[in-house]
């Protein structure tokens, strides 16, 4: 096709998601708040067992609850979300997929939902409770491995379908600078299929061999580094999609245009460079693992903050320019011109909001030495929440604000705009007090997941039950705002029908004309930098955990 197309050629405001991919899409959005009902049932249920004010019935364990709520919201609810999310932006920003892309979205849904079936009926059945992270020597029964394979295996066929998609539109388009929604999918999804190999080979190669009884013993240290190289991975996986949000969608619903195409696609660059080679840091106090290579990976996970602060600039240079075109005059007055009656805003806003203290904390967390103060403690807990439970998760609700009616020919109702702002304010407020809380209690040494009974009961310090009873507040709110999130889903999907269907709104960057950084788009040079920085971390530490004696670690091989 001609390099000479004028860019309304290649792209329309006006374009829709495909109606075949619309069917996947929503398909996927059904298992998330399915998920998003069950995973905070299980958290609610914890709060009060933890507090003491709740004794489960029938025999239901306290870490059963556990790793269902983390299993089912970290894991299932995130990646059904974002294989719907990238899917409808691919199919609104390069066109609809075409039948083979259709097919691997899919097949890997339906992949993805056997997955997740047979690890629930193992949770369900208390034959694996082993929390989210599975660590050795905790042992699930094999089909929970099993289907948790199934559930990484499943996103990598839908992530081959969307990259399909996204390398036939440059070609098609060669010469064109690709969509930045489309170029940030790709990234994500590059990272994705890099930093799932760790848990693929420590899952398929030690935990389904050991859980059949073929072998024995596992190397434990090694199995916890290969889950880590994932794991922390996993965080930028789950806020990536929230970032495409911030930079190229919530500029359009301001109504202006976003701060800089090019500045965004060198923020996700470098997420994709230093996402994967820092995994060491959350095992800051395991023996086995030279000081050195701690150290060295403590400081490229600050290198993570560059594009998080690169990031945090743009959004509020965009709102800045907003208030400002407004009338606002003062350093702070365009905050007031803000929307704050648009949920589509609101809710996202509100989780930028909590990414301030999250990444305070993530930095505290990333430090030697003030990580041995906070080292398994519910400080941690409390970390987790404001960073997936707050921004990822408010602004996953936004999206589906507009996603939802623009998908089934449905429109925003002043009634489900009100309902949105009120979870927006629900959900802050629970999460705020409910963090708040495990911070404190954290930085006073109430351990991470234990119950009130195992702190002694009674005999725990009095501000340790204060901090229990504020958690199970808070708790008690975010369950309220799960119910007032279910009943949106529900009046999103069946509300009025729209003349013209809700827009999926993509903005303009002020340097949308710009020349395009070629090396940006060099996939190949990418995947070696990604690769190299991989190689730097960790290969030496994981050498050493097949030639050395590891200190606490006794016992465990990998054969």
């Amino acid at each position: 096709m001609s390099n000479n197309l004028s860019p309304d050629k290649i792209f329309s405001p006006l374009q829709k998601v495909g109606a075949k991919d619309a069917k996947l899409v929503l398909a996927n959005m059904y298992w998330v708040i399915f998920s998003l009902f069950i995973g905070g049932t299980a958290g609610l249920l914890q709060t009060l067992v933890r507090s003491g004010h709740l004794e489960l019935p029938f025999g239901i364990g306290y870490y059963q609850l556990l790793t269902l709520h983390g299993v089912i919201l970290a894991l299932v609810l995130t990646f059904f979300f974002i294989m719907g999310f990238q899917i409808a932006i691919l199919s609104k920003v390069c066109g609809p997929l075409s039948r083979s892309q259709r097919k691997l979205g899919w097949t890997g849904f339906w992949l993805m939902t056997a997955g997740t079936l047979m690890s629930a009926a193992m949770i369900a059945l208390n034959e694996a409770t082993v929390l989210y992270t599975f660590y050795a020597p905790l042992q699930a029964h094999a089909i929970h491995y099993i289907g948790l394979t199934l559930v990484i295996v499943g996103t990598w066929v839908s992530v081959a379908g969307q990259l399909m998609k996204y390398f036939s539109w440059k070609k098609e388009f060669k010469g064109h600078k690709t969509p930045l929604l489309s170029y940030m999918t790709a990234v994500n999804n590059v990272m994705w299929i890099v930093c799932t190999i760790g848990v693929a080979v420590t899952v398929l190669f030690q935990f389904i061999p050991w859980s059949l009884g073929w072998v024995d013993r596992i190397n434990v240290s090694l199995s916890r580094t290969l889950f880590w190289y994932f794991g922390h991975a996993l965080v930028y996986f789950w806020l990536l999609p929230a970032y495409m949000s911030w930079y190229a969608i919530i500029p359009k619903i301001l109504g202006t245009k976003g701060f800089s195409d090019n500045l965004a696609r060198m923020s996700f660059v470098l997420f994709l460079f230093f996402s994967i080679p820092v995994g060491i840091h959350h095992q800051l106090v395991e023996p086995g693992i030279d000081a050195f290579w701690k150290g060295l990976q403590v400081v490229l996970t600050f290198m993570v903050i560059i594009p998080s602060l690169m990031t945090a600039f743009s959004l509020f240079a965009v709102f800045e320019t907003y208030g400002r075109n407004r009338g606002a005059k003062g350093l702070l007055d365009w905050f007031k011109k803000l929307p704050w009656k648009d949920a589509r805003f609101v809710l996202p806003f509100l989780g930028m909001l909590f990414f301030i203290p999250g990444g305070i904390g993530g930095i505290i967390n990333a430090s030697g030495q003030m990580n041995q103060m906070i080292h398994n403690t519910i400080w941690v807990v409390g970390h987790f929440h404001i960073t997936v439970g707050a921004p990822v998760i408010l602004t996953y609700f936004g999206v589906m604000l507009f996603l939802l009616p623009h998908l089934t020919g449905r429109k925003i109702t002043k009634q489900t705009n009100n309902m949105a702002l009120y979870l927006g304010y629900t959900w802050t407020f629970g999460m705020g007090i409910m963090s708040l809380a495990m911070h404190f209690a954290g930085l006073r040494g109430a351990p991470r997941r234990s119950t009130y009974s195992e702190y002694g009961g009674a005999g725990i310090a009095e501000e340790w039950i204060t901090y229990q009873v504020m958690q199970a507040v808070g708790g008690s709110f975010l369950f309220l705002a799960i119910i007032i999130a279910v009943i949106l889903f529900f009046k999103l999907m069946t509300g009025p029908k729209a003349d013209q269907p809700e827009v999926f709104p993509v903005a303009e960057m002020m340097d949308q004309n710009a020349p395009q950084t070629k090396w940006v788009e060099n996939w190949r040079l990418l995947i070696i930098i990604t690769v190299f920085l991989i190689l730097i971390a960790y290969t030496v530490p994981i050498t050493q955990m097949f030639t050395e004696n590891i200190p606490g670690a006794e016992g465990y091989k990998l054969w």
